[in-house]
């Protein structure tokens, strides 16, 4: 265990967390909705620091990350845990074990570690991905800073319920994220994530304005999150902010306790991705249907082929000096043509 970050001792030997917009008010020997922060004698602490339940070797494209490093690869880890309930999560035998199966399950794996794999692997950074990395920050947090002094870059793949607090604390370390926008109606968030959609563009809004590399992905479900009215409001968000933000539309697959509806069709991803044109989103992209037209980067300007891709393969990358060879536009992104 180590003692948490962002909390603050309240009276009666209660505490208050402070990493994610839960805020939870944790009494003793309590944990929080993550199930894996615990008030022990009055003092918060982190269950699972340095203790991985998986660690990969991925492309960064899998992240979903296609403006940041393209064709990189990225040493992937995670610990068990997360503070949301989302029915249709992917990955809920790691991220829903400590409430379904009250176990902390991982091994060792501390943050010095962790680098020295990701160096010995060519690794060009380290992502903290599989289940929600909010809720191991700690771990996370000292890895990051590690990773830096090796030149490595950091990258969160998160459902964005930082609070500002966390984002203002990582930010100096964390070079980019994908964050979930996972609908665009509080009644959503609430019934199927057991969150509100308000704090969750509160913090995506934070992000961006900490100046992290921020890439928004919206897994679409059928009956859940398809009409128009929810990916207008996604479009339109994500161009008040900046039209260079990627949008990435994901098909779902029916997993976990949500397998009751079929795969979401061709059409509904691409009619999702024709309000983001029309919003005027530079970089639109189509996930989980590999050969789609939607994998490919092209000039937001005269349409140019800029990196196409095979599912998470990058085949060509033609982008110059962050800029379209053919026109000159600047493409938005990070270390695009590495």
């Amino acid at each position: 265990m180590k003692e948490a970050m962002l909390y603050e001792k309240l009276d009666g030997g209660n505490v208050r967390c402070s990493l994610c917009q839960h805020r939870c008010r944790i009494g003793e020997g309590h944990t929080g909705i993550c199930g894996v922060r615990r008030n022990i004698g009055g003092t918060l602490q982190s269950l699972v620091y340095a203790k991985a339940i998986a660690s990969h070797i991925d492309p960064i494209e899998k992240k979903p990350l296609f403006h940041f490093q393209p064709g990189s690869v990225s040493f992937s880890i995670a610990t068990v845990g997360c503070n949301f309930r989302c029915v249709f999560c992917q990955n809920s035998d790691i991220s829903q074990m400590p409430h379904e199966e009250d176990r902390i399950a991982g091994r060792d794996f501390p943050p010095e570690e962790v680098v020295h794999a990701a160096v010995e692997n060519e690794c060009q950074n380290i992502s903290y991905t599989y289940t929600e990395p909010t809720v191991f920050f700690e771990y996370a947090y000292d890895t990051s800073i590690l990773a830096h002094k090796e030149n490595l870059k950091n990258v969160f793949v998160s459902n964005g319920y930082m609070t500002p607090e966390a984002v203002k604390t990582i930010a100096p370390y964390l070079d980019a994220i994908n964050v979930d926008l996972k609908a665009f109606d509080d009644a959503v968030y609430r019934k199927y994530m057991g969150a509100e959609l308000a704090k969750v563009l509160e913090s995506i809004r934070a992000i961006f304005e900490a100046g992290i590399w921020l890439e928004i992905t919206t897994l679409i479900v059928p009956t859940v999150n398809d009409t128009d009215a929810q990916m207008e409001g996604i479009a339109d968000f994500i161009a008040g902010i900046s039209v260079d933000i990627p949008w990435h539309l994901s098909r779902f697959h029916p997993d976990y306790r949500f397998t009751q509806v079929p795969p979401t069709p061709l059409e509904s991803l691409h009619r999702a991705g024709s309000w983001g044109e029309k919003k005027g989103l530079h970089h639109i992209y189509v996930g989980n249907v590999w050969g789609d037209e939607g994998e490919n980067t092209k000039c937001w300007k005269c349409g140019a082929m800029l990196i196409s891709r095979y599912g998470f393969s990058v085949r060509a990358n033609r982008v110059k000096d962050g800029r379209c060879p053919d026109c000159g536009s600047v493409i938005a992104g990070v270390d695009l043509n590495k």
